[in-house]
Formats: structure tokens, sequence, C-alpha cells
């Protein structure tokens, strides 16, 4: 009787590995999809939190004026955002500031139906260069199961060294757990 059930359970797990390995194998045939339907990025995706960010992708719209600009930050620092992007001349009906972000994974998780909605498949991704490795981790999983391909760009940073692997790995975790759930986890945030 005991092994029947250790079977099973041995059986249930085999299966439920082959069902998630699945569904993660659909993310690099979405993003090879839509590189082919958009190889040029269609809008430019700034993650909040330094200024500095904001000023460099006010600098890089001015070489691309048909692009949209979609801001994810936390929602006191939309407003000094917005008077950065008006310091470089950015007129507001470019921008798209979204307040609902409380952390990095958050930062995909509520814009990437936005960007469905809006038939947006490629975008600039712009973060700090210490950021980026972490940042285009999570992309890859929520936007790319969207069906949205990222183009990094990388603001330098003199003082701020890459983030640890531990970082990288819990966030992706995180962005399994909203790909497979719709949840984030960010409630287990210990800051929030």
């Amino acid at each position: 009787m005991i092994s029947i059930f250790r079977k099973i359970k041995h059986r249930l797990v085999w299966l439920i590995l082959a069902i998630a390995l699945s569904l993660f194998s659909i993310i690099p045939v979405k993003i090879a999809i839509a590189f082919h339907q958009a190889p040029v990025p269609q809008a430019i995706f700034v993650l909040g939190s330094d200024p500095q960010r904001m000023e460099f992708a006010a600098q890089f719209w001015r070489s691309h004026k048909d692009l949209d600009i979609w801001v994810s930050d936390f929602d006191s620092n939309l407003n000094y955002n917005r008077l950065i992007f008006e310091k470089f001349g950015v007129p507001d009906e470019r921008l798209r500031l979204d307040g609902r972000a409380t952390d990095t994974v958050t930062n995909f998780t509520t814009l990437a139906e936005d960007f469905v909605e809006h038939n947006i498949q490629h975008i600039y991704l712009i973060t700090s260069d210490y950021h980026m490795r972490r940042a285009r981790a999570i992309a890859t999983i929520v936007l790319g199961s969207e069906g949205i391909v990222v183009t990094p760009l990388a603001v330098p940073s003199s003082d701020e060294k890459s983030e640890s692997l531990v970082r990288v790995v819990r966030d992706c975790g995180r962005s399994l757990l909203w790909f497979f759930s719709g949840l984030t986890g960010a409630s287990l945030n210990p800051r929030h």
C-alpha cells in the first residue's frame, strides 16, 4: 500500500515538473515571435527610485520622440519625476507615470498587462547598471511571458556595485510565482 502511494507521489511530482517546464518553455518562443513582429522598440520603460534614470530617459527620448515613456515608481516620486521630464522638454502626453509598484518585481507585474493592452511588444528598459542584471531577469520572466522583448539601456553609476546573485534568484522566484499564480509575494517584503 505504501509503495503505491510513493509511486503516485513520484509520478505526480514528475507531472507537475513537466507541466511547469512546458509552461516556462513558452517564454523564449513568445520572445522570439515578439522580436520578429516588433524588431524595433515601441516604448521606453524606466524603473524609478533614481532621478538619474529619469534624466537619462529624458535625454534618450530626445532622439526617439515618437516613443512614449512609461515610468514605474513609488507614487510619492511621480510628481518629481514629471518635473524632471518637463525640464528636458518631454511633453506630458508622452509620459505614462505609474505609482503602483512597491519593488522591482512589481515594477514589471503592474505594467505587463498595460503593455499588452497597448500592443507593445518591444521596449527599451532603462535602469542603473548595477540593477540591470536583476531587472533583465525579472523582465525575461514577467514581460517575456506576455510576449514582450526588452532592449536594455543601463544608466552608468559610480558608487554602486552589482546586486547580489541572491537578490536576482529571489526575484526570479517571485516572478515565477507571478507567472504561475498572479501573485508577486510583495506582501512578504518587510519594508512594506
